[in-house]
């Protein structure tokens, strides 16, 4: 296993990604909050039940992703692959909010974010440093 430190853009990466967890534990709270409001009256009908489901299921996928992120800061080779999806899901939500849904602040907010981590991974050190090549970027080779 390699001890080297990720490059720079991994980390950023790392970063955009942890925070997008953190946006994520945000909204699980948001939907939480919400739950016991509708206790209170005004509103709306609210299942409390599939609100609750529903705050679990983002929790969950949440902290997958905030492991996610914080693997890429480690340097941890394994969390490539799911910040890559997450990128790759949230993109198509980002069209769909910019598009269909007539959202295009919600769209943007999500989708430039998205499209710099997978900037960030697939640029010349991102790749380098995900199929573990020792030698540097710009190194000459044979």
């Amino acid at each position: 296993m390699s001890t080297e430190a990720p490059p720079r853009t991994v980390r950023i990466a790392g970063v955009l990604t942890t925070l997008q967890a953190v946006a994520g534990l945000v909204f699980v709270v948001a939907l939480l909050i919400r739950s016991t409001a509708s206790d209170l009256g005004g509103v709306g009908t609210l299942d409390r039940s599939s609100t609750y489901g529903e705050a679990g299921y983002f929790g969950v996928l949440s902290l997958a992703v905030l492991a996610a992120g914080i693997g890429l800061l480690r340097g941890k080779h394994w969390a490539r692959t799911p910040a890559l999806l997450l990128q790759l899901l949230l993109i198509g939500a980002a069209w769909y909010a910019l598009g269909p849904s007539g959202q295009p602040g919600i769209g943007l907010a999500i989708g430039v974010p998205a499209i710099a981590v997978l900037c960030f991974m697939f640029n010349r050190e991102g790749r380098a440093w995900a199929f573990h090549s020792g030698a540097a970027p710009d190194a000459d080779r044979d």
